[in-house]
Formats: structure tokens, C-alpha cells, sequence
């Protein structure tokens, strides 16, 4: 058994020596010592055979269909390092390579778009007429508040999934146009928190209501105003700045009937009571979107700008890596274990050729992390491969992504580990 007071493992797979098909496991552990709090430092590894150097959307391994003995043999011998699968009897050096960080194949090129811009350029003098300030998106869970932000910026910048709470930090998107510059702040979905980490999301979206210039209150088409979303407008009601509702998902409404005339009456009395301005969009197809645009830089008054007018994010590069991972996550896994991870990216090193990215996946016990492993390692795999394919999208290069899996108990319910991983009340 590993030694519970320290948290890092590295399984390692191989061939027993009983008959064929038999597997033995075996565990040792990282050490952790020396250097300040925070530091971690690992034995070095074995110096591995050099891989061979690739071009973009190139696979380290043959996809000649005319040797298939080699094709054969690169499927044995795996070796299972904490979500990272090594082959170790490859036929060669050349074709040695790690699955999880394996390229898109030779017929999938990385995308050789321009990377998006998230550090930006020199701000311009606004004419007198320019319009510019910070927009607040808030609303309960799941009503498509990153999706639209993701829209609006034309970038993904902030993850989505089906599962409540995906947001966590307040993010800010930036779009400028000809007439104005509007920084969007996606906000945590406001709901009823049930431990620390809860709390500080709900502290932080209160907070973006009463620090902005408009506050866009996102609800969804698909259903009547609930409990929910009166708690939200309840908040919003407060706030001294114009309000527009947003009612989302207009692509999914029902055109006629009784439900129909339900959902439309219980959303125009709740905007008459605070005399908000009224606008339907569909953040996944765009129908409605450019007019909740217009109707958004209304609201402004005359400003400066704050960003580059090429910027779509103030984020670092790194949270957004972060979360990218957190993202295939979500995706993958279900009940408690999405909710229980927090993403440390532990290193990056950029070069002409590749970026390689180190992160840490922390969660909050043993069950959950033999879950994100997976049977065989399948589970990261997958994970780390899908973010990855979204890493190479941001970085419009070439990425290899090493993913370890870490416990550490209860850290939603500490405010230190809370904000060890970012997650701090705003002020």
C-alpha cells in the first residue's frame, strides 16, 4: 500500500512472469522534498530514447499499413504512469512515443490558424463618440452564459458542458468594434452553495453585479421563470446600472401552445416589474445576437479604450490550459468527481517546434483518482488527449501534455488550498 501522507503514486505495468496474459502491478512514489512551500521537485526520470523530431500533424509511429508485425508489437508492454501511457518494446527508438500526447494523425494537420491573441498590442485614442465599459453576464447554472461570451469574442475563452457550475472563476472576454468596447465578465452561476468553494463562486458573481457599467441577466427559453432565476433577478433588482434579460436558447422554443405562452408571459412581467429591455437570442446558432449587441452598447456611455482592440482576454495563457483540461473533465466523467478536481498547470516550455505543458490534477480522494486514471489508463488517455487537441487549437502548434494525478483531501472546504488553486473571494 502507498504511504497515505504522501499523495503522489506512479503505477507501473508490465508482463509477470506467470503465464502469458498475466499482469503484475507494482508502486512507488515520488518524492517531495526540499524547496519552499509550493515547490515540488521528482526524481529524474531515465533518460528515454530521443524521439523522433515531427513536423506538424505528423504521428511518431508508422502508418505504413504494409508492416503489421510492427503494428503488433507496439500494442504490448504498456507501461501506466498516472494517466500517461509509455510504449517500452517498440521495435525501434523511432518508434517509441507516450499515447496521451500523441499528435492528431498525419491526415488531421494541427490547425495552422494564427494564435488568438491574449496579450494584445498598443491602445488607440477613442473618438469622442466611442463607447466603452464592462458588461456583467449573470444567471443560475447552465443557461449558456460562457457559450454566449465565447460567441460574442468570436474565441473560445471560457469552457462549457451540460454539467452545473462549469464556471468557477470571473473571466473577461473583450469585443471591439468600430463603435465600441465591450469587456464581458462570465460569472459563476449563482446557486445555492454547499461548501467553501461554493460560497466564494456565489461571493464573486455578487460581486460582479455591483462592479459593472451593465449587467446582463441570461435566462433560457426552455422553461418558465423558476425559483432560480426570481433569487437571480432578486440580486440584479439591486444593482443602480441598466439591466437587460437575455433570454437564451431561442432556438429551442416552442412556437405555440400553452407551454409557450407560459414561458412568454412569466419572462415580460418579470422585466416589466424592474423595467429591463427585453432580448431573445440563441447563443449556439448567433440568430438574435448581434441585435442583443446593439442593445448592450446602448447601455454605455462615451469611453476610452481599456484593451488592445485585438485582445479577446486578459487571462494568462496558462488558466486557460487549465481549464481546458478541467473542460474534457466534465465531459468524461460524472457525479462527484467532476466537481472535485482543480487544475495546477505546473509548468510550460515553448519552443520553434512544440509546447510542453506539465499540469497536476487534484482531487479529493483515492476513489476519484483510480476513476480519472481509468481501467488501463483509458480514462486519461482520453482526457488528455481531447484537451490537448484543444491546447494545439490555442497555441496553433504542436502540444505534448503531461497529466499526474493528485490527492488532496477536503481542499473545498479549505480556503487556503482554495486559494492555492485561484479560487479567492473578489473584492
Amino acid at each position: 500500500m502507498s504511504d497515505q501522507n504522501n499523495p503522489w503514486d506512479k503505477i507501473s505495468k508490465g508482463p509477470s512472469k506467470g503465464a502469458p496474459g498475466k499482469k503484475k502491478f507494482k508502486k512507488s512514489r515520488y518524492k517531495s522534498d526540499g524547496g519552499k512551500p509550493g515547490d515540488r521537485k521528482f526524481d529524474k526520470p531515465r533518460k528515454a530514447a530521443p524521439a523522433p523530431k515531427l513536423k506538424i500533424g505528423q504521428r511518431a509511429v508508422s502508418t505504413d499499413t504494409d508492416k503489421p508485425d510492427t503494428n503488433k508489437t507496439l500494442k504490448k508492454g504498456l507501461i501506466l504512469k498516472d494517466g500517461k501511457i509509455v510504449d517500452t518494446t517498440a521495435a525501434s527508438s523511432e518508434a517509441r512515443y507516450e499515447i496521451a500526447p500523441l499528435t492528431n494523425p498525419a491526415d488531421e494537420k494541427v490547425p495552422v490558424k494564427s494564435k488568438p491573441n491574449i496579450s494584445g498590442g498598443l491602445i488607440p485614442t477613442a473618438a469622442p463618440d466611442f463607447r466603452s465599459g464592462f458588461v456583467s453576464i449573470v444567471g443560475r447554472p447552465n443557461v449558456g452564459k460562457s457559450t454566449l461570451m465565447n460567441y460574442l469574442v468570436g474565441q473560445k475563452i471560457a469552457i462549457t458542458s451540460p454539467v452545473a457550475q462549469t464556471t468557477r472563476n470571473r473571466l473577461q472576454g473583450i469585443l471591439t468594434t468600430p463603435q465600441a468596447q465591450i469587456i464581458f465578465v462570465d460569472t459563476p452561476g449563482i446557486h445555492k452553495p454547499h461548501h467553501e468553494l461554493g460560497k466564494v463562486l456565489v461571493q464573486n458573481a455578487r460581486v460582479a453585479i455591483n462592479s459593472v457599467d451593465v449587467v446582463l441577466f441570461v435566462v433560457e427559453a426552455t422553461s418558465a421563470a423558476g425559483k432560480g432565476d426570481l433569487f437571480v433577478s432578486n440580486l440584479v433588482a439591486q444593482t443602480k446600472c441598466p439591466v437587460v434579460l437575455g433570454i437564451n436558447k431561442v432556438d429551442q422554443l416552442l412556437e405555440s401552445g400553452r407551454k409557450a405562452a407560459e414561458i412568454k408571459h412569466s419572462y415580460e412581467a418579470l422585466a416589466a416589474e424592474h423595467g429591463w429591455s427585453v432580448v431573445k437570442f440563441s447563443a449556439l446558432t448567433g440568430e438574435g445576437v448581434e441585435n442583443l449587441q446593439s442593445e448592450l452598447i446602448t447601455k454605455l456611455e462615451s469611453g476610452p479604450y481599456y484593451y488592445p482592440p485585438d485582445l479577446v482576454t486578459d487571462q494568462p495563457e496558462r488558466f486557460i490550459m487549465g481549464e481546458l483540461i478541467r473542460e474534457q473533465i466534465l465531459l468524461h466523467t460524472r457525479e462527484e468527481v467532476p466537481h472535485s478536481v482543480a487544475i495546477a498547470i505546473e509548468k510550460v516550455e515553448e519552443d520553434e517546434n512544440i509546447t510542453r505543458i506539465l499540469a497536476t490534477v487534484n482531487v479529493e480522494r483515492k476513489s476519484q483518482k483510480g476513476i480519472l486514471i481509468g481501467k488501463g489508463g483509458l480514462m486519461m488517455k482520453a482526457i488528455s488527449t481531447a484537451a490537448r487537441e484543444q491546447m494545439q487549437k490555442l497555441v496553433a502548434g504542436k502540444v505534448y501534455l503531461e497529466i499526474f494525478v493528485r490527492v488532496q483531501e477536503r481542499w473545498r472546504q479549505s480556503r487556503t488550498r482554495l486559494s492555492e488553486f485561484g479560487y479567492r473571494v473578489e473584492k
